[in-house]
């Protein structure tokens, strides 16, 4: 199994295609109004789909193999600066403009391989 697709609500299509792009998504599909699919650079799919209300208690990681540089040269106001996790990985936080919490994040082997993992 491999979860390749995420899809987030939004009340206002443009303002979240516009916030996502800055994110470096690339739009594949355009179905306005009520739908959008982009794509990251590593070909994972992330869809925005236009609802009445947002009601999420989802958050989206997106891994970047240097945080600090990714959000600086962002135009995007940042919920929470780079900070170091006590969890081993790199985190800055946004919120989309329907509200949705966005992690930019590193983690490297640490994602799945933290030195505390389950033994099997």
């Amino acid at each position: 199994m491999k979860l390749n697709q995420v899809t987030v609500g939004t009340t206002d299509l443009e303002a979240s295609l516009a916030f996502y792009k800055k994110l470096g998504l690339k739009q594949i599909v355009h179905s306005p109004p009520r739908y959008a699919r982009l794509e990251t650079p590593g070909g994972e799919t992330f869809s925005i789909e236009l609802v009445q209300e947002v009601k999420s208690t989802t958050l989206v990681y997106f891994e970047v193999e240097d945080v600090d540089a990714f959000v600086a040269a962002l135009d995007l106001p940042l919920a929470q600066g780079p900070v170091d996790q006590p969890w081993l990985w790199r985190e800055a936080r946004l919120v989309d403009p329907c509200g949705n919490e966005i992690c930019i994040y590193h983690a490297g082997e640490n994602r799945r391989f933290p030195p505390w993992r389950v033994a099997e």
